[in-house]
């Protein structure tokens, strides 16, 4: 068995390259056989033989093909190729670094350098997404793979993670087809100021833990991350993704001295796709045939207005009996609990990443779809004040409008009582980060 290098290769020229069955092509070796064209023909030990006629001469013996790298001994015969020594550790071992002694040279020569392909227009200059969980793994995956960022930059505490999953995302440009630089660092300062800073660092919900329990722990980390965000970045728009999503959406607000315009939470566009996606499986049709919004509080208190709710072109009522649909509601309402207990260990991230990301790229590009946020009302739906999901539109400083369907009294009646709920979370909150 002889192993074949790029030795070989480049000693073929554009011909052939004739080796034995049971020989080895190294990888770089078949790469740089493709690049130049060479061929590379597995001679046969034993050639089929066929039937000969009493008149036909019997074919020449075939020749043996000597390796085109093997080289002349001294009395001008060829000599068996030497083994390579020491041979690639690259053949047996994934990671291996090639060995000196069996490195191409083509690999330390320059290359032509091929020619850049135009960028995609980035109408976004930097995001920041803080903490490298999975949710912000999603989230900044998402981001960078819409090509219309700058820059998307990881931030988390720990040594070496953001800047880890930012390389591995890096990795992914060619496969994926974008070109958005994606930063790890490991704080808000070292990212830089951004238009958009993403918040869903924070403790994970665990089995048997409700959103509240998270309040004490989390409203400490969201509380100066927002602080420091809008010490940064003056101009940016905060979204919260961190559990309790309305209560810290409040309190990051509180916090960052920011307008209420440029504080929003995520919840209503997750909870909206949770609804359409179990929908969809429960009659067997395509999740974006389903509309509807899920509005009030990211947890008890959500709401999903049936009288806007469709199935084409169906109000939802009329296309699914009312007990299937109740059912449905109460399982997206309790959808993130039950990821929680299948997963056993962290919660929903997928889903919530793709949600958050689907908010930064509506603000983006000044989208004019109306989307479920937690928004501060201002007299909307008889809301007074505070924080809770409702219908809006979102633009590049954050809430442009809050949209006001006709909501039937039931309806409107359980945003309301949503909003309350939430008031009083709150109130709770900021009595317990009053100083004593």
């Amino acid at each position: 068995m002889t192993v074949f290098g790029v030795d070989a290769v480049q000693s073929a020229g554009t011909g052939e390259l004739v080796v034995g069955a049971k020989d080895i092509v190294t990888p770089l070796a078949r790469e740089l056989a493709r690049e130049r064209g060479v061929t590379i023909v597995v001679a046969s030990a034993h050639p089929p033989s066929s039937p000969v006629t009493a008149n036909q001469s019997l074919p020449p013996a075939p020749v043996a093909v000597a390796p085109v790298f093997a080289r002349p001994s001294s009395n001008g015969s060829q000599s068996p190729p030497a083994p390579l020594k020491p041979p690639a550790p690259a053949l047996y071992r994934r990671g291996a670094p090639l060995h000196p002694a069996v490195a191409p040279a083509a690999l330390h020569e320059p290359r032509t350098r091929r020619p850049e392909l135009p960028s995609a227009a980035k109408s976004v200059g930097r995001v920041v997404v803080v903490g490298a969980g999975h949710v912000g793994m999603i989230t900044a995956m998402k981001l960078a793979e819409a090509n219309i960022i700058e820059e998307v930059v990881l931030v988390d505490i720990a040594e070496g993670l953001a800047a880890g999953i930012a390389l591995d995302l890096t990795h992914s440009t060619a496969l994926l087809g974008f070109d958005t630089k994606v930063r790890g660092v490991t704080s808000l300062a070292e990212a830089g100021a951004a238009e958009f800073v993403v918040i869903t660092a924070g403790r994970a919900r665990q089995p048997g833990m409700s959103r509240t329990d998270l309040v004490e722990v989390n409203a400490g980390i969201v509380g100066a991350l927002a602080r420091d965000a809008a010490g940064i970045s003056p101009h940016t728009v905060l979204l919260v993704v961190t559990n309790p999503l309305d209560e810290m959406t409040h309190h990051a607000w509180r916090a960052s001295g920011l307008p209420a315009n440029r504080v929003i939470g995520m919840a209503g566009v997750l909870d909206s796709s949770r609804f359409q996606a179990l929908t969809g499986l429960a009659i067997d049709s395509s999740p974006s045939s389903v509309r509807a919004l899920a509005l009030g509080s990211h947890g008890d208190e959500m709401v999903i207005p049936l009288s806007q709710a469709r199935v084409g072109g169906t109000t939802i009522t009329d296309a699914i009996p009312q007990a299937e649909v109740t059912a449905l509601v109460d399982r997206a309402r309790n959808s993130g609990a039950e990821v929680v207990g299948l997963l056993k260990s962290g919660s929903a991230f997928f889903a919530p990443g793709a949600s958050a990301a689907r908010m930064v790229l509506a603000m983006a590009t000044n989208s004019d779809e109306i989307i479920a946020a937690t928004v501060c009302a201002n007299g909307q739906y008889g809301i007074a004040d505070g924080y809770v999901g409702l219908p809006a539109r979102l633009g590049r400083t954050g809430l442009r409008e809050i949209v006001e369907l006709p909501l039937s009294a039931d309806e409107l009646a359980s945003v309301r009582t949503a909003a309350a709920r939430i008031a009083e979370r709150v109130a709770d909150l900021e009595q317990m980060a009053a100083p004593a």
